[in-house]
Protein backbone atom coordinates (compact mmCIF):
# COMPACT_ATOMS: atom_id res chain seq x y z
CA UNK A 1 0.00 0.00 0.00
CA UNK A 2 1.18 3.44 -1.00
CA UNK A 3 1.78 6.19 2.14
CA UNK A 4 -0.58 8.78 2.69
CA UNK A 5 -0.82 11.79 0.27
CA UNK A 6 1.08 15.44 1.61
CA UNK A 7 -1.26 18.00 2.47
CA UNK A 8 -2.98 20.44 2.13
CA UNK A 9 -5.83 18.81 1.93
CA UNK A 10 -9.35 19.15 0.62
CA UNK A 11 -11.48 16.74 1.85
CA UNK A 12 -10.53 14.21 4.08
CA UNK A 13 -12.78 11.51 6.56
CA UNK A 14 -11.41 10.79 10.23
CA UNK A 15 -12.61 6.88 11.44
CA UNK A 16 -15.73 7.34 9.37
CA UNK A 17 -18.63 5.03 9.83
CA UNK A 18 -21.88 5.08 8.06
CA UNK A 19 -24.69 2.19 9.32
CA UNK A 20 -28.00 1.92 6.82
CA UNK A 21 -30.67 -0.21 8.81
CA UNK A 22 -30.86 -1.39 12.14
CA UNK A 23 -31.06 -4.74 14.06
CA UNK A 24 -31.49 -7.78 11.35
CA UNK A 25 -31.60 -5.32 8.19
CA UNK A 26 -28.33 -3.30 9.84
CA UNK A 27 -25.05 -2.52 7.11
CA UNK A 28 -21.94 -1.10 7.51
CA UNK A 29 -21.24 1.14 4.54
CA UNK A 30 -18.26 2.36 6.19
CA UNK A 31 -16.45 1.02 9.12
CA UNK A 32 -13.58 3.37 10.03
CA UNK A 33 -12.45 4.67 6.99
CA UNK A 34 -9.82 7.51 7.40
CA UNK A 35 -8.50 8.70 4.28
CA UNK A 36 -7.39 12.02 2.88
CA UNK A 37 -7.23 13.84 -0.89
CA UNK A 38 -4.87 16.20 -1.49
CA UNK A 39 -5.75 20.02 -3.28
CA UNK A 40 -4.77 19.91 -6.61
CA UNK A 41 -5.39 15.93 -7.38
CA UNK A 42 -7.42 14.35 -9.27
CA UNK A 43 -8.63 11.00 -7.27
CA UNK A 44 -10.35 7.82 -8.28
CA UNK A 45 -12.39 5.59 -5.85
CA UNK A 46 -13.00 2.13 -6.65
CA UNK A 47 -13.90 -1.23 -5.23
CA UNK A 48 -16.78 -3.95 -5.92
CA UNK A 49 -20.71 -3.43 -5.86
CA UNK A 50 -21.52 -2.71 -2.24
CA UNK A 51 -17.80 -1.46 -1.04
CA UNK A 52 -18.77 1.79 0.06
CA UNK A 53 -17.46 3.82 -2.69
CA UNK A 54 -20.26 5.76 -3.44
CA UNK A 55 -21.38 6.11 0.16
CA UNK A 56 -17.86 7.50 0.96
CA UNK A 57 -18.06 10.56 -2.27
CA UNK A 58 -21.39 11.00 -0.58
CA UNK A 59 -20.47 11.50 2.96
CA UNK A 60 -17.24 13.74 2.31
CA UNK A 61 -19.34 16.17 -0.36
CA UNK A 62 -21.76 16.77 2.16
CA UNK A 63 -24.69 14.83 0.84
CA UNK A 64 -25.04 12.12 3.24
CA UNK A 65 -24.32 12.40 7.32
CA UNK A 66 -21.76 9.56 8.85
CA UNK A 67 -23.05 7.58 11.97
CA UNK A 68 -19.88 8.87 13.57
CA UNK A 69 -16.38 9.70 13.00
CA UNK A 70 -16.06 13.19 10.75
CA UNK A 71 -15.65 14.40 7.31
CA UNK A 72 -13.98 17.67 6.73
CA UNK A 73 -14.19 20.28 3.80
CA UNK A 74 -10.75 22.59 4.03
CA UNK A 75 -10.96 22.90 7.60
CA UNK A 76 -14.65 22.99 8.41
CA UNK A 77 -16.29 19.71 10.07
CA UNK A 78 -19.41 18.87 8.12
CA UNK A 79 -20.64 16.77 11.54
CA UNK A 80 -21.12 20.40 13.08
CA UNK A 81 -22.97 22.56 10.52
CA UNK A 82 -26.86 22.75 10.36
CA UNK A 83 -28.75 21.65 7.01
CA UNK A 84 -28.80 25.28 6.15
CA UNK A 85 -25.16 25.86 6.40
CA UNK A 86 -24.06 22.54 4.77
CA UNK A 87 -26.49 23.01 1.85
CA UNK A 88 -24.46 26.35 1.60
CA UNK A 89 -20.88 24.76 1.97
CA UNK A 90 -22.00 22.46 -0.65
CA UNK A 91 -23.38 25.19 -3.35
CA UNK A 92 -20.41 27.39 -2.61
CA UNK A 93 -17.63 25.06 -2.52
CA UNK A 94 -18.14 21.72 -4.13
CA UNK A 95 -19.05 21.11 -7.86
CA UNK A 96 -20.62 17.91 -8.90
CA UNK A 97 -20.75 16.08 -11.41
CA UNK A 98 -23.50 12.81 -11.62
CA UNK A 99 -24.01 9.82 -14.00
CA UNK A 100 -27.56 10.96 -14.35
CA UNK A 101 -26.14 14.80 -15.57
CA UNK A 102 -29.32 16.09 -13.57
CA UNK A 103 -29.48 18.86 -16.14
CA UNK A 104 -33.32 20.56 -15.80
CA UNK A 105 -34.86 19.82 -19.25
CA UNK A 106 -36.81 22.80 -19.28
CA UNK A 107 -33.31 25.07 -19.45
CA UNK A 108 -31.17 25.62 -22.25
CA UNK A 109 -27.72 24.38 -22.04
CA UNK A 110 -26.70 28.17 -20.84
CA UNK A 111 -29.61 28.32 -18.03
CA UNK A 112 -28.05 24.93 -17.00
CA UNK A 113 -24.85 25.89 -16.48
CA UNK A 114 -25.85 29.58 -14.74
CA UNK A 115 -28.75 28.00 -12.39
CA UNK A 116 -26.91 27.34 -9.06
CA UNK A 117 -25.25 30.51 -9.18
CA UNK A 118 -28.40 32.24 -9.63
CA UNK A 119 -29.71 30.18 -7.29
CA UNK A 120 -26.92 31.36 -4.89
CA UNK A 121 -27.87 35.17 -5.82
CA UNK A 122 -24.14 35.34 -7.26
CA UNK A 123 -23.29 36.85 -10.66
CA UNK A 124 -22.17 33.86 -13.37
CA UNK A 125 -17.90 34.88 -14.02
CA UNK A 126 -18.90 35.45 -18.05
CA UNK A 127 -15.21 34.73 -18.59
CA UNK A 128 -15.03 31.58 -16.78
CA UNK A 129 -18.28 30.74 -18.58
CA UNK A 130 -16.51 31.48 -21.98
CA UNK A 131 -13.32 29.59 -21.15
CA UNK A 132 -15.20 26.62 -20.21
CA UNK A 133 -17.15 26.81 -23.30
CA UNK A 134 -14.34 27.09 -25.60
CA UNK A 135 -12.41 23.69 -23.88
CA UNK A 136 -15.68 22.05 -23.26
CA UNK A 137 -16.39 22.64 -27.20
CA UNK A 138 -20.32 23.42 -26.38
CA UNK A 139 -20.23 26.84 -27.99
CA UNK A 140 -22.85 26.22 -30.92
CA UNK A 141 -25.09 24.19 -28.30
CA UNK A 142 -25.91 26.50 -25.43
CA UNK A 143 -29.14 27.45 -26.61
CA UNK A 144 -30.30 24.37 -26.79
CA UNK A 145 -32.34 22.19 -24.30
CA UNK A 146 -31.07 18.66 -22.66
CA UNK A 147 -33.75 16.71 -24.94
CA UNK A 148 -31.75 18.24 -28.12
CA UNK A 149 -28.38 17.49 -27.07
CA UNK A 150 -26.27 14.21 -27.14
CA UNK A 151 -25.59 11.89 -24.18
CA UNK A 152 -21.62 13.32 -24.22
CA UNK A 153 -22.71 16.92 -24.14
CA UNK A 154 -25.24 16.72 -21.40
CA UNK A 155 -22.17 15.62 -19.89
CA UNK A 156 -20.28 18.32 -20.58
CA UNK A 157 -22.82 20.51 -19.94
CA UNK A 158 -23.09 19.20 -16.65
CA UNK A 159 -19.23 19.41 -16.11
CA UNK A 160 -19.17 22.99 -17.03
CA UNK A 161 -22.03 23.59 -14.33
CA UNK A 162 -19.81 22.44 -11.55
CA UNK A 163 -16.64 24.58 -12.48
CA UNK A 164 -17.86 27.91 -13.71
CA UNK A 165 -18.24 28.66 -10.22
CA UNK A 166 -14.59 27.40 -9.46
CA UNK A 167 -15.33 25.21 -6.57
CA UNK A 168 -12.95 23.94 -4.40
CA UNK A 169 -13.90 20.41 -5.03
CA UNK A 170 -15.38 17.99 -7.60
CA UNK A 171 -17.05 15.21 -6.75
CA UNK A 172 -18.21 12.11 -9.84
CA UNK A 173 -20.31 9.79 -9.04
CA UNK A 174 -19.70 7.34 -12.44
CA UNK A 175 -19.35 10.64 -14.36
CA UNK A 176 -19.18 8.41 -17.78
CA UNK A 177 -21.35 5.57 -16.95
CA UNK A 178 -24.03 6.75 -20.00
CA UNK A 179 -21.20 7.84 -22.33
CA UNK A 180 -19.81 6.15 -24.81
CA UNK A 181 -15.78 5.10 -24.86
CA UNK A 182 -14.73 8.36 -27.01
CA UNK A 183 -17.31 10.60 -25.20
CA UNK A 184 -15.85 9.28 -21.87
CA UNK A 185 -12.55 9.38 -22.64
CA UNK A 186 -13.05 13.19 -23.93
CA UNK A 187 -14.61 13.97 -20.46
CA UNK A 188 -11.88 12.49 -18.27
CA UNK A 189 -9.20 13.95 -20.02
CA UNK A 190 -11.13 17.30 -19.37
CA UNK A 191 -11.28 16.49 -15.54
CA UNK A 192 -7.36 15.68 -15.72
CA UNK A 193 -7.05 18.95 -17.24
CA UNK A 194 -8.89 20.82 -15.02
CA UNK A 195 -6.47 19.74 -12.29
CA UNK A 196 -3.58 20.68 -14.06
CA UNK A 197 -5.34 23.79 -15.57
CA UNK A 198 -7.35 25.47 -12.76
CA UNK A 199 -5.83 23.69 -9.78
CA UNK A 200 -9.07 21.57 -8.59
CA UNK A 201 -9.02 18.67 -6.60
CA UNK A 202 -11.06 16.19 -7.93
CA UNK A 203 -12.72 12.63 -6.16
CA UNK A 204 -14.10 10.14 -8.80
CA UNK A 205 -16.18 7.27 -7.93
CA UNK A 206 -15.81 4.56 -10.66
CA UNK A 207 -16.05 1.31 -11.65
CA UNK A 208 -14.08 1.24 -14.51
CA UNK A 209 -10.11 0.69 -14.78
CA UNK A 210 -9.38 2.80 -18.09
CA UNK A 211 -11.31 5.65 -16.14
CA UNK A 212 -9.00 5.21 -13.28
CA UNK A 213 -6.29 5.50 -15.14
CA UNK A 214 -6.53 9.07 -15.97
CA UNK A 215 -6.46 10.11 -12.10
CA UNK A 216 -3.30 10.51 -9.84
CA UNK A 217 -3.79 8.17 -7.45
CA UNK A 218 -6.77 5.50 -6.63
CA UNK A 219 -7.65 4.37 -3.15
CA UNK A 220 -9.22 0.79 -3.52
CA UNK A 221 -12.26 -0.03 -1.08
CA UNK A 222 -13.74 -3.64 0.15
CA UNK A 223 -16.65 -4.26 2.54
CA UNK A 224 -16.65 -0.56 3.66
CA UNK A 225 -12.71 -0.34 4.40
CA UNK A 226 -9.82 0.95 2.54
CA UNK A 227 -7.54 -2.09 1.21
CA UNK A 228 -5.31 -0.15 -0.95
CA UNK A 229 -3.97 3.08 -2.51
CA UNK A 230 -2.50 3.13 -5.72
CA UNK A 231 0.18 6.16 -6.82
CA UNK A 232 0.33 6.92 -10.66
CA UNK A 233 -2.26 4.34 -11.78
CA UNK A 234 -2.69 2.89 -15.07
CA UNK A 235 -5.53 1.07 -16.78
CA UNK A 236 -3.64 -2.49 -15.93
CA UNK A 237 -2.57 -1.97 -13.16
CA UNK A 238 -5.74 -0.65 -11.89
CA UNK A 239 -7.45 -3.97 -13.62
CA UNK A 240 -4.38 -6.12 -11.89
CA UNK A 241 -5.91 -4.79 -8.46
CA UNK A 242 -9.38 -4.89 -8.97
CA UNK A 243 -9.14 -8.53 -10.13
CA UNK A 244 -6.78 -9.70 -6.80
CA UNK A 245 -10.14 -8.02 -4.79
CA UNK A 246 -12.58 -9.87 -6.65
CA UNK A 247 -10.45 -12.81 -5.70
Amino acid sequence: MQPPEAGPFAVRAVDAVKVYGSGLTEVTALDRVTVSFATARFTAIMGPSGSGKSTLLHCIAGLDRLSSGSAWVGDVDLGTLSEGALTRLRRDRIGFVFQSFNLVPTLTARENIALPSRIAGRTVDGARLDELVVVLGIGSRLDHRPSELSGGEQQRVAVARALVSRPEVVVADEPTGNLDSRAGGELLGFLADAVRRYGQTVVMVTHDPVAAGYADRVVFLADGRIVDDLAAPTAASVGERMQALRV
